[in-house]
């Protein structure tokens, strides 16, 4: 009779990669649970205790505050640099949230943490494409200052999961789906090859995005619920407790109905952010989610 290896632990490995500082050794040990996902074990009602260094990041970027981040203009090369480093830094800490998502909460159905390893793997993905980018103009990751607001949300939520489904997917992230069409439309004025190219990889991004905010959207009902609790006014009042960034328009109207948004929360949206309509092409043919 042969010994067999005892099978891995879904979250206690996602906090593995949470903690890891390299950024291809995250995106490595991120997707190879997803490749491995059909033999990991996942222990939801296991309490961790959060070890050191969440999340790990390399070095650099410098890290400040998001309005002492200098703004450049992409139609130079430094600027378009700098524009398309700001996304990497913003789907960089996507991968640490979702990985966050896993290990952290305990008493969720199985299906939750596969939910997130899928984000998970899909922001390294993102990710990498975006390096891999920079590094053939002539940068990487790390060449210029980067902020902090996804993570601080991240934190902020820490310690309740309604209040995280609430304010990272299904709000930070859902803002991606507002201001990537207007992203692309500039670099499509800036014309140039590199700019174009980025073009396709946002393509690829605010497709996968509009599933992770249903995702997000999901669960977040699905925590309203089991907790008898109205998904409206419950927004509401978490949005000001953890104070929420205010809505900017306009909203990608149609980007957030595919990822789960009734017409309801999208007219409350609207009004909020005195946001017009927006018809955006790209998400025409996109299948519903969930």
């Amino acid at each position: 009779m042969t010994d067999q290896s005892p099978a891995m632990e879904l979250r206690q490995m996602a906090m593995q990669a949470l903690i890891e500082k390299d950024p291809d050794a995250k995106v490595r040990l991120t997707q190879s649970l997803q490749t491995q996902l059909s033999t990991l074990l996942i222990a939801p009602d296991t309490i961790l205790e959060e070890p050191r260094g969440v999340p790990g990041c390399p070095d650099s970027p410098e890290l400040r505050s998001h309005l002492d981040v200098p703004k450049r203009s992409p139609f130079t090369a430094e600027g378009l640099a700098a524009l398309l480093h700001s996304v990497t830094h913003i789907e960089f800490n996507a991968i640490n949230l979702a990985l966050d998502a896993i290990w952290r909460f305990d008493g969720m159905p199985q299906a939750y943490y596969r939910d997130w390893l899928k984000v998970a793997s899909e922001e390294a993905l993102h990710f990498s494409l975006l390096r891999t980018h920079l590094q053939g103009m002539g940068h990487d990751y790390g060449d210029f200052p980067a902020h902090t607001g996804l993570w601080d949300m991240t934190e902020k939520t820490s310690g309740d999961i309604l209040a995280r489904m609430a304010l990272v997917p299904r709000t930070l992230e859902a803002r991606g789906l507002d201001a990537t069409p207007p992203m692309q439309a500039k670099l499509r004025r800036v014309g140039t090859p590199q700019a174009l190219r980025a073009v396709d990889i946002l393509d690829i991004i605010l497709r996968d995005e509009i599933g992770h905010v249903a995702i997000g959207n999901h669960w977040y009902r699905y925590l309203c619920q089991k907790r008898g609790m109205d998904p409206l006014t419950t927004y509401a009042k978490l949005a000001g407790q953890y104070g929420a960034p205010s809505m900017k328009g306009p909203l990608n109207l149609e980007a957030r109905r595919y990822a789960g948004f009734s017409e309801e929360e999208l007219m409350l949206l609207t009004t909020q952010g005195q946001a017009g309509p927006t018809a955006d092409p790209e998400c025409a043919n996109l299948p519903k989610i969930r």
